[in-house]
């Protein structure tokens, strides 16, 4: 992998890291900090002191016990917050599908919570390091401990409600709907209904292959489309978004009349994201999958809740129904209407039998579940108002009613 596509995959991996939006934050409270002590030892901070009984405090160690106390029982908090979310992201991997973890992990309010928690230690810190023994009382930063006693306050409430929130965060139904919004909006944002027609060339083209193995997870499309039409290319990729290669694979064809110097190659190499793991943003069709995974995974022996699988299931059926007629954008033009780039997409027919064939594997034999497959497949089948897959509805419920009736006799 070169070093821009490890820099894009660093960048992505950084934004969905768990403790990036509370280093964020606490970098907010460490400038908070050292604004609240220019404000204290400004002169505007000393005449408010001077004229404020109540606002001064009255030697250097009550104010470092107060700021000790808070900084000791905030890291306590954020530990036991830290602990409760790793409780509840193992219990997810264990009994949903370590694909949902990804969701989880990037939840912005419990991430907020945590960087409240660190912030507010941080600013305590700062405040500790600058109380000197004094024995004028204005010379105690108050105004920026005072602040302190209300930032923990409010981290104590943040707790309370941060207690109930992790317990719902696990359960079964907020998952699925989690990756069923994330999925209709990658849906929505970067599919497209119709398919733009595209020949692919006579001639022969040049063969570039990947240097390392990945999924390859799509690509820039503005800065190769720039190449392409810097240079007169017309760039053809052989495999699907989401495609497992290995290394020195064949990715794409490039059609030129010109011979493609190392250069350039390499420049179109970097537009290539190549990297592992499943991020929905990138490929609603990731969503659809992880869908269909915990559906599965609620059906095995061990846990055993086809319930939970109808809920996947019915979530899953309303994602297909905003992917009947949306397909990535396979044909990509340049500013003058040329198509220069060409890359293939899941149709509607695949993502539906690589989602729901396993889930009626697995669940069959289960009168709720052949009751759930039935009505989901004959909602999609209604929501088709083209009929473009009349045949591939009816096959399958003709297969359920089958199993219905087979069950029945028994």
């Amino acid at each position: 992998m070169n070093i821009k596509n490890q820099f894009r995959a660093l960048y992505k991996r950084i934004i969905g890291s768990i403790a990036f939006l509370p280093g964020v934050i606490a970098l907010f409270f460490l400038l908070l900090s050292i604004i609240m002590l220019e404000i204290d030892f400004s002169s505007l901070g000393t005449e408010i002191k001077s004229k404020t009984e109540w606002l001064r405090l009255k030697d250097a160690s009550t104010a470092r016990s107060i700021i000790s106390t808070i900084a000791a029982a905030l890291l306590s908090l954020t530990v036991f917050s830290f602990s409760m979310v790793m409780i509840v992201l193992n219990q997810a991997a264990s009994q949903m599908s370590n694909r949902v973890l990804s969701s989880m992990i990037q939840n912005r309010f419990q991430q907020i919570v945590l960087g409240c928690y660190i912030g507010t230690i941080v600013y305590s810190l700062s405040l500790l390091s600058t109380i000197r023994d004094t024995s004028e009382n204005i010379a105690i930063p108050s105004l920026s401990i005072y602040l302190l006693i209300v930032l923990t306050v409010i981290a104590i409430f943040l707790f309370i409600y941060f207690l109930d929130y992790v317990t719902k965060t696990v359960k079964y139904e907020t998952v699925i709907q989690r990756i069923e919004r994330k999925t209709l909006s990658a849906i929505s944002s970067s599919f497209k209904t119709e398919k733009a027609k595209y020949a692919v060339p006579n001639s022969e083209g040049t063969n570039v292959a990947v240097p390392n193995s990945g999924y390859f997870q799509g690509f820039n499309s503005e800065s190769l489309l720039q190449i392409a039409f810097e240079n007169d290319l017309i760039i053809h990729f052989r495999y699907i978004r989401s495609s497992f290669l290995l290394g020195n694979t064949i990715l794409m064809d490039v059609f030129t009349s010109k011979p493609l110097t190392k250069e350039l190659l390499d420049r179109i190499i970097e537009t290539v994201d190549l990297y592992n793991g499943q991020p929905i943003e990138q490929n609603a069709d990731y969503g659809c999958l992880q869908l269909a995974e915990v559906a599965i995974k609620a059906l095995s022996p061990g846990i055993n809740d086809p319930a939970t699988a109808v809920i996947s299931l019915n979530a899953l059926a309303n994602t297909l129904s905003a992917r009947l007629y949306s397909n990535l954008p396979e044909s990509y033009e340049d500013k003058n209407g040329k198509q220069r780039i060409y890359c293939p997409s899941t149709g509607f027919s695949e993502i539906f039998t690589q989602c729901l064939i396993p889930i009626w594997k697995y669940g069959k034999d289960d009168p709720f579940v052949q009751e759930a497959m039935y009505k989901a497949v004959l909602l999609l089948k209604e929501s088709d108002v083209k009929y473009h897959y009349d045949d591939l509805f009816n096959s399958f419920l003709l297969k359920i009613k089958e199993k219905i009736t087979e069950g029945n006799e028994l």
